[in-house]
C-alpha cells in the first residue's frame, strides 16, 4: 500500500467527498415509484477494478420501489461499447429493504439492506462467473455539525454462486466502504434551473481479499487482468463531484453528469494504477 497517497486521500475525503453507491439511498414512502436510466462511463471502475480494461461502457437500469413497504428492486446491465469484452457483460438484480431510524434526532440513521446476483450471460456452461452479494449501507444524514456534510458506511460479503466457479476461492470475501459526501448549492446556470445541487464525494475501502476475476484466464478475460488474490488491505480511494439537472415539470427527468479520481492503493488491486474518468447518466423517475 502507499501509505503517503492514502493520508492524503483520506485528509480530502474529510473536507470534501461524488461516486453514487449503486443508487441513492431513500428514505422517503409513497406509491410504487420507477427509475428507469441510461448512463455512459468513460471507463467501468467497479469496487476498484477497472473491468472493462480503460474501455468505456453503457449501463441501463431499472428500479422499483415497492409502495410504501421500503422494500425495492432493481436490475442493471453492464456492457463495454468495444469489441472483445462481450463475454463479460453483466446483469445485477437486487432486491432490497429500505428505511430511517431515529427521525430528528442528531443520531438519525438511513439504512439499506440488501441482496444482489450478478449474472454474466454470455458465458458458457462451466465458465459461470455469476456471484452474489449481501450488503448493508448505513448513513448519517444530522451527525455532523456542518449541513450537507454525511458520513456512510458500507459492508458487503460477496461469494461465487456456484460450486463449481472458476472464481478463486478469495472471490468469497468481504469489503468495507467508509463515505462522505457533501451537498451544496449554486444558483443556476441553465435557463429553466433555478440552482444546481453540487455533491462533492470521498471513499475509502478496505478490501479483505475480495475479487471479481476468475483464478485463470477464462474466455475473454486475459492474464494481465487477473487478480486472484487480493492483500487484506486499503484498497483505493475514491473523490469525484456530480450534479443532478432536473428538467420538465415536477424535474422527473434527470441528467447527471459526473467526474471521478481512484488512487490505487495496493498492486494487488488493478495493476496499481490509478484512474480517473467521466460519467453521465440520464434517468426518468415516476
Amino acid at each position: 500500500m502507499k501509505p503517503v497517497v492514502f493520508l492524503a486521500i483520506l485528509l480530502a475525503a474529510v473536507t470534501a467527498s461524488g461516486q453514487n453507491w449503486e443508487g441513492d439511498l431513500q428514505t422517503e414512502g409513497g406509491n410504487l415509484h420507477a427509475m428507469v436510466g441510461l448512463a455512459w462511463d468513460s471507463k467501468f471502475i467497479w469496487r476498484g477494478f477497472d473491468v472493462y480494461d480503460d474501455e468505456s461502457a453503457t449501463h441501463l437500469s431499472v428500479d422499483l420501489n415497492l409502495f410504501e413497504t421500503g422494500f425495492g428492486v432493481s436490475a442493471v446491465g453492464h456492457r463495454a461499447n468495444a469489441g472483445g469484452f462481450e463475454d463479460r457483460e453483466r446483469w445485477d438484480g437486487t432486491a432490497y429493504y429500505q428505511g430511517g431510524l431515529f427521525s430528528g434526532e442528531p443520531f438519525a440513521t438511513n439504512f439499506r439492506v440488501g441482496f444482489v446476483h450478478y449474472l454474466f450471460p454470455e458465458l458458457n456452461e462451466g465458465e459461470s462467473l455469476d456471484m452474489q452479494e449481501g450488503h448493508l449501507i448505513l448513513s448519517w444524514p444530522n451527525l455532523l455539525p456542518i449541513q450537507g456534510l454525511q458520513p456512510s458506511y458500507v459492508l458487503i460479503k460477496m461469494w461465487p454462486a456456484h460450486s463449481d466457479s472458476p472464481l478463486p476461492d478469495s472471490a468469497s470475501g468481504w469489503m468495507h466502504i467508509g463515505m462522505l459526501d457533501y451537498g451544496f448549492s449554486i444558483p443556476g446556470l441553465i435557463p429553466g434551473i433555478a440552482e444546481h445541487v453540487i455533491t462533492l464525494h470521498g471513499e475509502v475501502a478496505y478490501n479483505d481479499g475480495l475479487t471479481i476475476t476468475p483464478a485463470a484466464p477464462v474466455s475473454d478475460w486475459k492474464v494481465a487482468e487477473l487478480h486472484p488474490n487480493p492483500d487484506h488491505d486499503f484498497s483505493h480511494a475514491v473523490v469525484g463531484i456530480s450534479t443532478d439537472l432536473a428538467f420538465g415539470e415536477g424535474g422527473h427527468f434527470i441528467i447527471t453528469p459526473a467526474a471521478y479520481y481512484q488512487n490505487t492503493l495496493n498492486d494487488t488491486i488493478n495493476n496499481d494504477e490509478d484512474e480517473v474518468w467521466v460519467s453521465v447518466a440520464v434517468k426518468y423517475t415516476f
